[in-house]
């Protein structure tokens, strides 16, 4: 399926992300003092850059690090809402310490399903973070534990977000504009 034209209008900045990441990994730190280890979770594959940033910045915790891969958009830029799990784990993580990394929480379908799903692993401790947050659009009652931005209801890419797989590569969250009507 052919994109439609568009044009990228920066939203956050590079440097104010990484700004966000090391006051969000300040957080976890308090959060997680004294665990043993922290798996780190990361939902592919929009998650990529993020989690390894934030994983650098969490460098007086012993982390492992994971990935699950869930789909609900496919090449679309609205979500499906039905969510898939593509990709599981490949570690057990029955009474370890859990910090699930989301690119950004639309719906909130997909970051409810897979909690919902991990919890049935039985982990001592689940939490959550996303990037991004468009409460503007939630269908689901759900919110992160950490959050790194609160965001209008529009549709965005950079840092690891694509629109059908473009645009991972910008080392900031843009806002995309049609051009087509």
């Amino acid at each position: 399926m052919p994109q439609r034209p568009y044009v990228i209008d920066q939203m956050i900045s590079a440097k104010s992300i990484a700004a966000r990441i090391e006051a969000l990994a300040r957080e976890i730190k308090s959060e997680f003092s004294g665990a043993d280890k922290l798996v780190v979770v990361g939902l592919l594959r929009g998650s990529f850059v993020f989690i390894a940033d934030l994983v650098r910045e969490l460098d007086d915790l012993d982390i492992e690090v994971d990935f699950l891969e869930a789909s609900s958009y496919g090449d679309s830029t609205e979500s499906s809402r039905e969510v898939r799990i593509l990709k599981d784990l490949r570690g057990e993580i029955a009474g370890r310490n859990v910090l699930v990394v989301e690119d950004i929480v639309d719906t909130g379908h997909t970051l409810a399903r897979v909690t919902e799903y991990l919890r049935t692993r039985d982990p001592a401790k689940l939490r959550t973070i996303a990037l991004l947050d468009k409460p503007a659009r939630r269908e689901v009652d759900f919110k992160a534990d950490f959050t790194g931005f609160e965001i209008p209801d529009e549709f965005v890419v950079g840092y690891g977000i694509d629109y059908a797989q473009a645009n991972r590569n910008l080392p900031y969250i843009g806002k995309v504009r049609f051009t087509d009507g």
